[in-house]
């Protein structure tokens, strides 16, 4: 009769681990972002990358998908003859889409300035039907000729654009060239938009003499037929800023702009200091559109002992900025209209500069980079003045113009606002500061930061709305801009609006937003009266997740 072994636990144990061993299949090495992005799938976006003007489609264009929750998830494809660009086994998430052709302007899908909607994948969204529009570059030439019909070599060249970002037009320096052999100048992938140029240039033959004045005397160099100079000369001809108009680049636009020369007599500043002091050396400048830039002159000549003369201007409006002799006195600022030569300037009448001193309190909860730099910021949204804070925690802002600012905070990795000030001993929720002539302010400036997230969703009739301007508007705008926060609507409808400052908000969805001046008071005042009302408090952190989705406002 057979003899039967009893099997003992661990006999068995050990027969199930082989057995689960043969039926496991082998692992397999951890797979790349955009492998895993590949694998983990049953949704697909899918479209046709056209041309924005014409709607023809573009081949060889490069479309690349990121997931938005994790960047390092990314795959490309290269678009066919057709256009077309699919995106296989995706799994359920946020995607943003880039696109990229030689010739276009790179851009993310349905892109409004630094914002553009994102692509949802579920059972419920048809992503296969996108249509992603880039638009062609645009290119601007021209040449510079002299009074002469001569081309005029080595001219400066400046080109300005109108800049509609943020609700409020501004218009703005964006490149700049030196005109050729033949004189000839050229900008290349331009987005469309309205510019103007303007040319700076030197008459070759032009001859400023040196001064001749007797000792004592503060009368200019007698004008002769060589002593003159080009004055900046703009698209229209206009010699000034004021009377430039600008002109219409399209997309795809090859257009040429010819700017013509012509001479003027130069007019000579002369101004008076203190034999016993040293020369001080005055800088000339001018308003141009919405910045102040420094104009060249022939430099500072002494014509006889306490007087000197600024030589080789044209005519026109300039702000005089002149260091005072003595260390440690503000500069002074003087206006001027330089309409006839030998004109003096009174430097005993100049509006004398203004500086601020503050100690810059941060909120306990910022954590890692501390760099933060405060500036002055004028009612066209303009930096006049800015700084870093230094290690002990103090910034000073010197050389600033009269007037009335706001006070705002910048950094690289977070969103600061100023809300509260103590100048002089007296304490303000205001951030706007009033610098006069000379004046020397300190005082201590509080700052917020902003760690909440807005997020809810975009309604036009009952239904997610894509692709609309959502904006979170804080009590008072005008005095707080730097507490606005905007989103553009996902394909679901969605949006995000991060860094949060605690405040009372207005949320409002405006259909069309982009590009035109929602930030001006009549305009922002018809969106405020039926938007939601929001508050984030002091102690608040994470997400506010809105229980009722913001119906969308036409434009």
């Amino acid at each position: 009769m057979p003899t039967f072994v009893r099997p003992t636990l661990l006999t068995i144990l050990n027969f199930v681990l082989i057995l689960v061993c043969i039926l496991t299949p082998f692992s397999t090495p951890a797979r790349s972002g955009s492998q895993a992005l590949a694998a983990e799938s049953k949704f697909k976006i899918a479209g046709t990358v056209v041309n924005s003007v014409t709607g023809a489609p573009l081949g060889k264009a490069r479309i690349t998908l990121m997931d938005t929750a994790n960047r390092a998830n990314m795959l490309s494809v290269i678009t066919g003859d057709d256009g077309h660009f699919t995106f296989h086994s995706l799994y359920r998430a946020k995607y943003s889409l880039q696109g990229a052709k030689r010739g276009f302007i790179p851009a993310a899908y349905e892109q409004h300035e630094q914002f553009s909607t994102a692509i949802v994948t579920g059972p419920d969204f048809n992503t296969e039907n996108l249509v992603f529009r880039l638009t062609p570059l645009a290119f601007l030439s021209g040449k510079v000729i002299d009074e002469s019909g001569e081309p005029v070599r080595k001219a400066r060249v400046w080109l300005y654009a109108e800049n509609h970002r943020g609700g409020m037009k501004r218009i703005e320096r964006r490149g700049a060239d030196l005109t050729d052999d033949e004189g000839y100048y050229e900008f290349s992938a331009l987005a469309p938009g309205n510019y103007f140029v303007s040319v700076s240039a030197k008459p070759w033959y032009a001859l400023h003499l040196p001064p001749s004045a007797p000792r004592g005397v503060s009368s200019s160099v007698s004008a002769t037929p060589l002593d003159v100079a080009y004055p900046t000369t703009y698209n229209n001809g206009a010699t000034d800023s004021q009377g430039a108009t600008p002109f219409s680049l399209q997309a795809g636009d090859h257009m040429q702009v010819d700017i013509h020369l012509s001479p003027v007599p130069v007019v000579h500043l002369t101004f008076h200091v203190p034999e016993d002091q040293r020369q001080p050396m005055p800088m000339l400048q001018k308003r141009v559109f919405d910045n102040v830039e420094n104009v060249q002159t022939e430099g500072v000549q002494s014509i006889a002992p306490g007087v000197y003369e600024l030589s080789g201007v044209p005519a026109g409006k300039y702000s005089v900025l002149l260091p005072d002799p003595q260390p440690g006195r503000p500069q002074q600022s003087s206006q001027i209209t330089l309409d006839k030569d030998g004109q003096e300037l009174d430097i005993s009448r100049g509006e004398a500069m203004a500086s601020v001193k503050l100690s810059v309190k941060i909120p306990r909860q910022s954590s890692g980079s501390q760099q933060v730099t405060i500036g002055l910021q004028d009612s066209r949204m303009r930096v006049i003045a800015a700084n870093a804070i230094d290690a002990a925690g103090d910034v000073t802002l010197e050389s600033v113009p009269p007037g009335k600012y706001a006070l705002v905070a910048f950094s690289p990795d977070k969103r600061y606002s100023v809300v509260r000030t103590v100048v002089s001993g007296a304490e303000t929720s205001d951030h706007v500061l009033t610098l006069t002539p000379g004046s020397s302010l300190s005082g201590t400036v509080f700052l917020a930061l902003g760690v909440v997230s807005v997020e809810g969703f975009v309604h036009r009739g009952g239904k997610p709305s894509s692709g609309v301007m959502v904006a979170l508007i804080p009590k008072d705008p005008q005095s707080h801009i730097d507490m606005f926060r905007r989103d553009q609507s996902d394909s679901d409808g969605s949006f995000s609006l991060p860094a949060v400052i605690p405040g009372t908000y207005t949320l409002i969805a405006v259909e069309d937003a982009w590009g035109f001046q929602w930030l001006q008071p009549d305009v922002l005042n018809r969106y405020l009266q039926h938007g939601q009302n929001l508050t984030i408090g002091e102690l608040m952190t994470g997400t506010v997740h809105l229980p009722d989705p913001v119906e969308v406002q036409p434009h």
